[in-house]
């Protein structure tokens, strides 16, 4: 039987597994202070996309024909918004210039799944509702948990495709549904 219904989906920049490791423990400091879900350090190339599930496995999979490499991402600066999902991030640099290997992959990736991206990208560091005065507090507080975390640079090494539901805070349905390995040059 195919499953006919539609879901959501995101295509995820990982960072290599010892950057992920340093980026968790600032965010589990963070969240003991200030709590949310537990977050798989990412960088969403491609964000909400509705789809078959076949149809979004299928694109995916043809993804690893074009983005193929390995790339470093370099962090601008820390930044705080009022978005959940935005609350404590590492604003990623994003222009041609700085980042060519992540536009191109942000723009191969926006163009399989006709999805033009138009938040700048980032890495989510802490979910959450938080007054301004918090927001301020936990920005701050990232330095102090790793200093230089705001201007690192660090190797992207796959792409995971992940089934995900916004109405989901605690994250607990979202799934990695594949991924693969970006080759080092």
């Amino acid at each position: 039987m195919v499953d006919k219904k539609t879901y959501s989906y995101s295509v995820w920049a990982i960072p290599s597994d010892d950057m992920s490791l340093r980026i968790k423990k600032v965010m589990e400091g963070l969240r003991t202070e200030f709590s949310g879900p537990e977050i798989d350090p990412h960088i969403a190339i491609v964000g909400s996309i509705r789809m078959k599930h076949e149809d979004m496995l299928n694109k995916f999979r043809s993804l690893q024909s074009d983005v193929i490499s390995s790339y470093k991402a370099k962090v601008n600066q820390v930044v705080s918004r009022s978005s959940y999902f935005q609350c404590i991030s590492l604003l990623i640099h994003s222009s041609s210039k700085v980042s060519p290997e992540l536009s191109f992959a942000t723009g191969v990736s926006g163009g399989r799944f006709s999805f033009r991206n138009k938040v700048r990208p980032h890495l989510s560091l802490l979910y959450g509702y938080l007054t301004e005065e918090e927001r301020k507090k936990a920005q701050e507080k990232v330095s102090y948990l790793d200093e230089g975390l705001s201007s690192l640079s660090f190797f992207i090494t796959r792409l995971a495709l992940y089934k995900i539901d916004y109405q989901d805070r605690s994250l607990k349905s979202w799934e990695k549904i594949a991924d693969y390995p970006l080759q080092f040059e």
